[in-house]
């Protein structure tokens, strides 16, 4: 066994955990976490002292997807229930990034669903971001679109993309597996176009696919060898009506040990806790913060994120400080003070009482788009 106080010596001295060393610790018992965890955050210190990075998801376009990755609820043939609807237009694209920021956000993240984007999606998305950036200079834009044809990375690049977001998802040994529609290698030559381009590389993987120890490894080293500054771990929602549906096998503490794995083979690297953190991590997510130094606000995608005040109050309670604010704990009773202020004026229940449902939202809570949603192409 391994000892994890010498590998994040190692780390922070600029080596990073081997393979051998990431399996012993996906492998240690749940007895040795609180050391392992300890190891994991010194590193974590070093390279971003006690930053949390708040990441904002805006979902431009769900559902009506040709492909058929299986742990996806848009994927071809899909019978969850999700909303599906094509483009937002770039006013509500804006609106609900908008969200984010004034929850404390200083990366959003525009992403559309499909095998990749045309040019005619490429030039939408350089609009959006075109705007977006104008009204919040300082935000940062992250682009997650699908598989980019020749020249489409730079004219992202062009209008102000800072990083693009294709996840690997799984090791090259474990794709045949997950997805036929696309390759391995053409999720990978994405992520290395968008590099190329520059664009700051994010790229990450869902666990608790059935895959192995070894393929986790397998996958992580390959994200490494790829270059990727921003590593999202999300774990399995195993929805009703995909082929992984039932799939739950992962538990809290082997969650944990994934994310401090990742953060030893990978020290300085942007390291966030994404979908399905809520399910899977439960109470150990203020823990995770120890070892991750990024997430995402409240909600993403097809599945509900726990409310964005739940995520403030765990990182004001655990004592981070989120990048780009001056005041964590300012931020979070200004948000909390608005809710109130907002249900008065609606005459609701202030206190612990759900807010009334809104006629039409989309599956994050935010308001649906048909007021600003084209017909597509």
């Amino acid at each position: 066994m391994f000892n994890f106080s010498e590998i994040a010596d190692r780390a922070v001295a600029g080596t990073p955990a081997s393979a051998d060393e990431a399996l012993s610790i996906l492998r240690s018992d749940d007895s040795q976490l609180l050391d392992l965890v300890a190891a994991a955050g010194r590193v974590r210190r070093h390279h971003f002292g006690m930053k949390i990075k708040v990441n904002y998801l805006v979902n431009l376009k769900s559902g009506l997807c040709p492909e058929d990755c299986g742990y996806c609820s848009q994927r071809l043939g899909s019978d969850t229930e999700i909303l599906k609807y094509s483009w937002l237009k770039g006013d509500e694209a804006r609106r609900q990034a908008e969200f984010g920021l004034a929850g404390g956000a200083s990366r959003v993240c525009l992403v559309a669903s499909g095998r990749g984007p045309s040019n005619r999606d490429v030039e939408r998305v350089a609009g959006m971001t075109e705007d977006i950036k104008a009204n919040n200079p300082d935000v940062e834009i992250c682009a997650c679109l699908g598989i980019l044809k020749n020249g489409q990375a730079e004219r992202l690049r062009d209008a102000g993309v800072d990083a693009y977001n294709h996840n690997l998802n799984t090791a090259k040994s474990h794709y045949e597996d997950i997805c036929s529609t696309h390759t391995w290698d053409e999720r990978a030559e994405t992520v290395s176009r968008a590099h190329e381009a520059g664009m700051s590389p994010c790229s990450g993987l869902i666990v608790g696919m059935k895959e192995t120890d070894e393929q986790i490894v397998e996958a992580v080293e390959s994200l490494r060898e790829l270059g990727s500054d921003s590593i999202p771990v999300n774990f399995l929602i195993p929805f009703e009506g995909t082929p992984l549906e039932g799939v739950n096998y992962l538990t809290p503490t082997q969650c944990l040990r994934i994310l401090c794995a990742v953060r030893l083979m990978c020290p300085d690297k942007e390291l966030r806790m994404a979908g399905g953190r809520e399910i899977h991590l439960k109470t150990l997510q203020p823990m995770a913060l120890h070892v991750v130094n990024s997430l995402f606000l409240g909600d993403y995608l097809t599945s509900e994120g726990q409310a964005a005040e739940d995520d403030l109050d765990m990182i004001v309670d655990g004592g981070f400080e989120i990048v780009g604010q001056d005041d964590a704990r300012a931020l979070r009773d200004r948000l909390r003070a608005h809710r109130k202020a907002h249900a008065e004026a609606m005459g609701g229940n202030t206190d612990d009482a759900p807010a009334a449902e809104a006629p039409a939202t989309l599956p994050c809570g935010k308001s649906a788009p048909p007021a600003g949603a084209s017909a597509g192409d």
